[in-house]
């Protein structure tokens, strides 16, 4: 289980992070303002969210960004990106 925080930003960016306050967001789809706070697991589904993925690219990158519910790849920055 993790408290996630998810935080708005830019247009229909979110960011998902273990960081409260987001400040280990990308600055670039800022500014990050606060959302709301979930609670992730990865045996269970959560609406909107592909909660593997997203638990994932927090342990890997600190975070998790989508922009419209698709996933913004965290080392180059686009979206639903496969390298």
């Amino acid at each position: 289980m993790a408290r996630v925080h998810v935080l708005r930003g830019q247009d229909r960016v979110f960011g998902f992070t273990l960081d409260e306050q987001g400040t280990n967001l990308p600055r670039q789809y800022g500014p990050w303002t606060t959302f709301k706070t979930i609670e992730l697991h990865h045996d269970e589904p959560y609406q909107g969210v592909d909660v593997s993925v997203c638990l994932d690219d927090i342990s890997k990158h600190g975070f998790h960004l989508t922009a419209a519910h698709k996933r913004i790849h965290p080392p180059c920055g686009c979206v639903e990106c496969r390298s």
